[in-house]
């Protein structure tokens, strides 16, 4: 299916790319019309197959420069230490994940676009000038959730190749990598405090069913209700998604 798109579109591209130069021959200029096609056409063809390829590798940016990782982590943490194996499911929990992320990346994704994309669509300025307005917007949001202790560390595994001179211009190959570990670093302190309450209530339980002389009786199967029932009357939902957005902000 993918192939036969494809197909088409390069038909749709030599078939205008070939009026253009029927309409040019005709003007008495063949020779000119026919390099004009080839390079056009070329052109046309390495845009596509870059666009394809941005395309493909979309969710991967998607988790490499957004907050995404932080939000699908402490949820499972959350499932985890709930004692639930597959509730909520997780096309549940990834996307509420994704749409917290759109959330939360709402005025970085619109400067983005106002800045960059826009512009370029628009034809005021070339791919080469809107790149940089592009990810500026996601560069300075992942330098503020980076620490520089990750940011030293890429920088001291390059030998030299990515020395950074100033901080508000650090490359995107050092960049990146750090902000993922520090994201890493913060759904992992999140999923711990998260999965302490619920480990409590675990013991407790485990405790109380030994002394008592059932050994027989599973405890998970007396915690499962009551970390639910003390999930629902905390209001968790609403504390751990406001937790995790006022995070980021």
């Amino acid at each position: 299916m993918k192939f036969k798109f494809f197909l088409i579109l390069l038909v749709a591209v030599f078939s205008v790319d070939a009026a253009q130069a029927q309409a040019q021959a005709e003007t008495g200029d063949l020779a000119s019309a026919l390099n004009s096609v080839g390079g056009a056409a070329s052109g046309r063809i390495v845009q596509l197959v870059a666009l394809l390829t941005v395309l493909s590798l979309a969710p991967g940016l998607l988790m490499m420069v957004t907050s995404f990782t932080r939000f699908v982590i402490a949820l499972s943490f959350l499932r985890s230490g709930l004692g639930l194996q597959s509730t909520p499911a997780n096309l549940v929990m990834i996307s509420l994940a994704l749409f917290m992320t759109f959330f939360v990346m709402a005025p970085t994704f619109d400067k983005s676009w106002r800045d960059g994309v826009k512009p370029m669509m628009d034809g005021g300025i070339s791919e080469e000038q809107a790149f940089p307005r592009i990810v500026e917007p996601f560069r300075q949001f992942m330098l503020a959730q980076t620490r520089e202790k990750d940011i030293k560390l890429f920088e001291d595994l390059s030998h030299g190749a990515f020395e950074i001179k100033d901080r508000a211009s650090v490359d995107l190959r050092v960049l990146i990598p750090a902000f993922m570990i520090s994201e890493l670093r913060r759904g992992f302190e999140m999923g711990f405090l998260i999965a302490l309450p619920f480990l409590i209530i675990d013991m407790i339980v485990a405790t109380l069913t030994m002394s008592m002389g059932m050994m027989m009786l599973p405890p998970s199967l007396i915690s499962l209700p009551m970390k639910l029932l003390f999930f629902v009357l905390i209001d968790g939902w609403n504390m751990l998604i406001g937790s995790l957005v006022r995070s980021v902000n």
